[in-house]
């Protein structure tokens, strides 16, 4: 028997809201708790709700679908995010897996792909539409680059990747010694060590730096 999962849907065009929902709504483990037309009230049902999925317009009015994210991420709400957009934009592509969105669907696609966006981001995994596979492939190429220009990320141990890409989920260092079963001074240390490979200077770059480059520490 399929898990259910529960999903708001947050678009501020009624119509398409309306076919996303049936759509989604196909899937029998699916269920859509509730829509909202606008950033703010997608935040506050999201709060209130608790669904386990978030079908998000990047375009919204009051909040748009990065500062949504954003929120969400930085108030740690146990929710993942399908980012719904009509344009095929490759720097809005990279800003929305920097900062760890895990699903990105394109709307001219989103009746084949949402099911299947929301199933993958449910159990933790990313998806993409396939349309912009290009963009994956170029960002993966300069991830590769960037390990080459700046050897103290390949330097980094197991722990301090760790340590980095739950400091990218805004952790703190108590936060990430429970997580790693170690005090937290131990952490600041390995903040330090961090600091030093990378070259960085100050708790600011350093999340500056955990926050570009999340999606490269998974």
């Amino acid at each position: 028997m399929a898990i259910e999962l529960t999903i708001l849907i947050a678009d501020d065009h009624p119509v398409f809201r309306q076919g996303l929902r049936m759509v989604i709504e196909r899937e029998r483990s699916f269920t859509v708790l509730d829509e909202a037309e606008d950033g703010r009230a997608a935040l506050e049902k999201i709060i209130a709700l608790k669904p386990q999925v978030a079908v998000v317009d990047i375009h919204m009015p009051e909040m748009s679908g990065f500062d949504l994210a954003r929120e969400i991420f930085s108030k740690k709400i146990p929710v993942e995010i399908v980012f719904l957009t009509m344009y095929k934009d490759e720097e809005m592509f990279n800003a929305a897996m920097d900062i760890g969105v895990k699903g990105y669907v394109l709307k001219d696609s989103a009746i084949t792909d949402i099911a299947a966006s929301i199933k993958s981001v449910a159990a933790g995994q990313p998806y993409i539409s396939p349309q912009l596979s290009a963009f994956l492939l170029n960002r993966m190429g300069r991830a590769t680059t960037l390990a080459r220009q700046m050897p103290g990320l390949a330097d980094l141990t197991p722990t301090e990747r760790r340590v980095l890409k739950m400091i990218a989920d805004y952790k703190t260092s108590k936060e990430i010694g429970e997580h790693l079963h170690i005090h937290h001074r131990t952490v600041d240390n390995h903040r330090t060590n961090i600091c030093q490979k990378l070259g960085l200077q100050g708790t600011h770059s350093l999340l500056k730096f955990a926050l570009e480059h999340k999606s490269e520490l998974s």
